[in-house]
């Protein structure tokens, strides 16, 4: 298996996914703190050292909080677009930062990276497909809807990693105040699981390897509904849908 990932865990409370082809490895956000981070590489048999780059998708905290001082003790270069970047600290290391156009794919060492723009509440929010030359894992979380260009990408993918952040019933009869519940549930929020189940029925999953349902809220979903949504577009058991927890994350897979 050429390319493989895993998962340092993935919720509101912090994201993190790392991508290895070959030698090279990326780490796909950083939410957590420089402790937990490092303990949660471990856990996938990777120390700092072993990271090329950190790609930013936007500046909230649970995907950005992590990543300048992990950057900067281990001097690791950041991939981010220049909107991200203005949520950067002040003093981080311009010798660090590698701004992304959204529209154009670019190389870290033996890996193909490819950014597309997403619809959400952050400054210049991407999302990313990875590739080498064979397989392609797309991981798109934080979008509150589709789009044809979103679709695009993650036509044809071997992995999908895909935002089912919430039920929208549950969310509705929650907790949450009026303002919140229609931020996450509007057109710059996040998917849904019913939302996320129509892009996977719209799109060509004929070579899907993977599948694994992310960023779910604590409050506002249970992962058998995610499974539930996702297996019933893809009409497959759901035993074979993952999901990529907010403590675990999920272990290796490769395509």
């Amino acid at each position: 298996m050429a390319l493989r990932f895993a998962s340092l865990g993935s919720g509101s409370s912090g994201n993190g996914l790392v991508v290895e082809r070959g030698r090279t490895r990326v780490l796909l956000d950083c939410g957590f703190t420089l402790g937990d981070t490092a303990f949660r590489l471990g856990r996938l048999g990777l120390v700092p050292g072993d990271l090329a780059a950190i790609l930013v998708t936007h500046e909230h905290t649970d995907h950005l909080g992590g990543v300048a001082r992990f950057a900067r003790r281990h001097a690791i270069p950041v991939h981010l677009t220049r909107g991200t970047a203005l949520s950067l600290p002040l003093d981080f290391p311009a010798s660090l930062v590698r701004f992304v156009d959204p529209h154009a794919a670019f190389e870290v060492d033996e890996l193909l990276v490819d950014p597309f723009p997403v619809p959400h509440d952050a400054r210049e929010p991407v999302q990313y497909a990875f590739s080498d030359g064979d397989a392609r894992l797309a991981v798109v979380t934080d979008l509150g809807m589709s789009t044809p260009h979103v679709e695009e990408k993650l036509t044809g993918c071997d992995a999908l990693v895909l935002e089912c952040n919430h039920d929208a019933g549950l969310l509705e009869r929650g907790s949450y105040p009026r303002s919140l519940k229609d931020r996450i549930g509007g057109r710059f929020g996040h998917l849904d699981n019913a939302a996320a189940a129509a892009i996977v029925a719209r799109i060509d999953c004929s070579g899907l390897e993977h599948i694994l349902a992310a960023h779910l809220s604590k409050e506002n979903n249970r992962p058998e509904l995610a499974v539930q949504a996702l297996a019933g577009a893809l009409g497959c058991e759901a035993s074979w849908i993952g999901v990529s927890t907010q403590d675990e994350g999920f272990a290796w897979r490769g395509v």
